[in-house]
Order: C-alpha cells, then structure tokens, then sequence
C-alpha cells in the first residue's frame, strides 16, 4: 500500500495492526537457566488461560532475561507485515503461531520443574517471540538481525505491555525441555532464516 493510502486510513480513523515475529538464537553452556524461565512462562499463560495481561508480564519476564544474556547470541532473525483489518491481522498471528508450533521440539514442559533433576545443557536454543499490537513501532518494524536493533526491539515489546498495545502474544523456543538438544545441524535445519549477530 502506498504511504498516501496509509495517511489516508490513518485520516479516517482506521486501526493498524502489526504482526511481527522476532528470532532469537542463542548458543553457549550457560544458556540453559532462560528454559526455565520460558516454561514457568509457558505453565502461567495456561494456568491463566490466555490472559493477555498474565502473557504480557510473561514476554516482559522473557525480554528482560534475553537482554541480559545478549553475551549469548549467536544469530537473529524477524518478519511482519501491518494490516488495517483485524481479521487479516489475526490470520497472519494464526499462521505464524503454527509455523512455529512446528518447530523442532517446540513444545514446552508444563510439569512442575524437579529442582533435584540433573540434565545436559542445550548448545543451542531458538525463542520465538510473535505478537499482534496497535498503531506503530519503529523498533520492531526493522531489520533487527544485529545487536543494537534486537536490543532495542525486546525494549519495546515491555514498552507495548505497559502501553497496553498488545493484542496477542505467543512464545515458542526449541528445544522446550530439559535434557533436550538442538544440535548445530538441527538448527541450520529448522531455523534457516537465521542472520548471524
């Protein structure tokens, strides 16, 4: 759409949505601890049945803890597209959400954590972060494959929580489970679209 047809819809009072999905790779020994904090995530979003603000201080949780192991990014990647129809909006949230549900080993663990359980630490993980939100966002509606802008973006996903922009949030990351692996060859595999940092 051209920018005269986007000042026009903003004219006559027509809603953006954005839908973006971000990628984060990141690889090291220390990079196990943020599964346990993805899946505490991941058990309140059910316990709370979806609840956009339960899903909101989640992403705020996940964002927080990515930033403060950027030292272990390896690679990132992110698409979106804006629309100024709810339904197409939702679609593309749809169509993106299944994508990465079928992402190697993407499911996540919902039993309670065993603090006594042992078990190797993952070489690689891959969160997928995709969300809906209202009007605009400079920082997320970017090339965010270097360090900088991925910062900056994971920035303002809080700033939409606590700007109450959100309209869907979803969060997929492989592996979902203790003591499972995604190898370098897996990775290159399901994540090809990855941009090393």
């Amino acid at each position: 759409m051209s920018p005269l047809g986007d000042r026009l819809k903003q004219f006559v009072g027509k809603t953006r949505y954005v839908v973006c999905r971000i990628f984060i790779h990141l690889a090291g020994d220390e990079v196990a601890p943020i599964l346990g904090v993805l899946n505490r995530a991941a058990r309140e979003a059910v316990e709370a049945e979806g609840d956009l603000q339960v899903l909101g201080e989640g992403l705020v949780d996940i964002c927080q803890n990515l930033n403060q192991m950027n030292t272990y990014w390896r690679s990132a990647a992110n698409e979106g597209d804006f629309f100024w129809d709810e339904g197409e909006a939702g679609d593309y949230v749809t169509e993106l959400f299944t994508d990465s549900a079928q992402r190697y080993r993407s499911e996540p663990d919902l039993s309670p954590p065993d603090q006594d359980l042992f078990l190797p630490a993952t070489p690689n993980l891959v969160v997928m972060i995709t969300v809906a939100f209202t009007g605009e966002e400079p920082d997320l509606e970017t090339d965010l494959a270097n360090f900088a802008a991925l910062e900056a973006g994971l920035k303002a996903l809080i700033n939409l929580h606590y700007q109450q922009k959100l309209q869907a949030i979803q969060v997929h990351f492989s592996p979902a489970r203790f003591g499972d692996e995604l190898t370098t060859d897996q990775l290159l595999l399901n994540f090809s679209e990855l941009i090393p940092l």
